[in-house]
């Protein structure tokens, strides 16, 4: 199968440069790698991994969903992939303060909190988002419990991380140091007050990854 679509692209290719004009061929051409690109990333079985906190949250207040949450969610009715939510077997605090100070003594004790559950048939997924808050500039220390009890370094892996003002930070860099030879695909930092009501950025990203609705 995988010689018959070589095979295929070669074809088309040839065409390109025979049959069209020029300004065409070039724009055919383009078109068609740029479909090829996009049919390539949706192959695959998707798994959505995520940590949201939920409570007093900077910039949004108390709430019952937390913002990386309804990404997650957004991205499951999208992609049409399974999720796991990593949630922390003591839960961390409700208030923005305690949770601050947690997060910061995990992050500079290079603590890894257990969760609960487990993902049963991780080999099955080829793609893995992995989605978390901004905390300590990186994800919350509960999200590299799951990287290093799962090995995810041969599966394409798709940050996703909301924030309040601290972009990315230092998440990218993280999960290099426990899959340095990990594909990461398309990091992106989402406001979470935007998400809150607004997913147009999400959708935005979503569909230069390939998927749409």
């Amino acid at each position: 199968m995988k010689q018959l679509t070589e095979i295929f692209a070669i074809i088309v290719a040839v065409l390109c440069l025979v049959l069209l004009p020029k300004t065409s061929r070039a724009q055919s051409c383009k078109t068609n790698n740029n479909e090829k690109k996009n049919s390539e990333k949706k192959k695959g079985k998707i798994l959505i991994v995520f940590f949201s906190h939920t409570g007093e949250n900077y910039a949004v207040g108390n709430i019952e969903v937390g913002n990386t949450k309804m990404v997650a969610d957004y991205i499951r009715d999208v992609t049409g992939g399974d999720e796991f939510e990593v949630v922390r077997e003591t839960p961390y605090p409700k208030t923005y303060k305690e949770v601050v100070e947690v997060a910061k003594k995990e992050r500079y004790g290079k603590e890894y909190p257990p969760f609960k559950g487990k993902v049963n048939n991780i080999d099955d997924y080829d793609i893995v988002f992995l989605g978390g808050p901004v905390w300590i500039h990186s994800y919350p220390q509960v999200m590299f419990t799951f990287m290093k009890q799962y090995d995810l370094s041969n599966k394409t892996l798709i940050p996703f991380l909301t924030h309040e003002g601290s972009g990315i930070g230092y998440a990218v860099r993280d999960i290099k140091e426990i899959y340095p030879n990990a594909n990461i695909l398309s990091p992106e930092a989402f406001y979470g007050h935007e998400v809150r009501t607004d997913m147009s950025k999400v959708k935005a990203w979503l569909e230069s990854l390939g998927y749409k609705k």
